[in-house]
């Protein structure tokens, strides 16, 4: 009885609490930034000239002097959404099953369970996985390029680069997890919940289903995009586009200039 008096007098630790409200804060920050690449990328459904633009205004193409916008930016941003994923990844491994063992005793309580918001975690674990990986070696790639975000460039590590399963596999991992992860977000902390709270979960699942729906058409169809766009571009992978530039819109030297830089590239 005195071992028991002094056990429950300890303090407990809020450090799974802290852990827990940064993992929620990470994902939060990492899916509304999922739902807005998947849209600039998506631009180039309506041609390389509206990518183009898209991509030369997130480089501030518009306070260059060049035109040519600051590629350093698109470095910063991967450095930070690098700094995100992995701490968010490593905050979700304390709630992984760490052994082959543990993952089949998980596996046979959702079927057993048959229970929707446990078989949502489950995708979630499975997607989060294969994203460790996937998004390791996409993040990787603008890491190292971050001058790449150009249609044909773009375009070229999906055909030629032969990319396009990647990406298409990343797409899939990524629309479920961040998606699920927001609607377990509000669902946890109570946000969007109206008087009727079995009338707001059916909302807020009605509306999970459909952003879930709207990305992945989006990103569907911006990979074949890219495809169409990489597949005729195939003679001069490596070479940039120059959109509607002509020796009219620009100084003659200036226009040399970018060309030379081009054809370099």
């Amino acid at each position: 009885m005195e071992s028991y008096t002094i056990e429950s007098n300890k303090k407990k630790s809020r450090l799974p609490a802290r852990l827990d409200f940064a993992q929620s804060a990470t994902g939060l920050i990492l899916g509304l930034f999922i739902w807005m690449h998947l849209l600039f990328d998506g631009s180039i459904i309506f041609g390389k000239k509206a990518f183009s633009f898209v991509t030369g205004m997130l480089e501030l193409s518009f306070l260059s002097d060049t035109g040519h916008g600051f590629p350093i930016i698109v470095f910063f941003a991967v450095v930070v959404i690098s700094i995100l994923f992995i701490t968010h990844a490593l905050l979700g491994m304390r709630k992984f099953p760490n052994s082959y063992q543990q993952h089949r005793i998980m596996a046979d309580q959702v079927i057993m369970t048959n229970h929707m918001e446990t078989k949502l975690w489950y995708v979630q674990v499975i997607t989060g996985f294969i994203m460790f990986f996937a998004g390791s070696v996409h993040l990787y790639t603008m890491f190292a390029n971050p001058g790449s975000v150009d249609p044909y460039l773009s375009a070229d590590r999906v055909v030629s680069g032969n990319m396009w399963f990647l990406y298409l596999v990343l797409l899939v991992c990524v629309v479920l997890h961040a998606n699920i992860g927001l609607y377990r977000l509000c669902m946890k902390w109570g946000w969007f919940s109206g008087k009727d709270a079995k009338r707001s979960r059916l909302k807020l699942q009605m509306l999970r289903n459909r952003i879930i729906v709207f990305y992945l058409v989006i990103g569907v169809l911006g990979i074949l995009a890219f495809t169409i766009v990489g597949m005729g571009h195939r003679d001069k992978v490596g070479e940039r586009y120059l959109g509607q530039t002509t020796s009219l819109e620009m100084p003659q030297g200036l226009v040399q200039t970018r060309y030379i830089e081009d054809s370099n590239e």
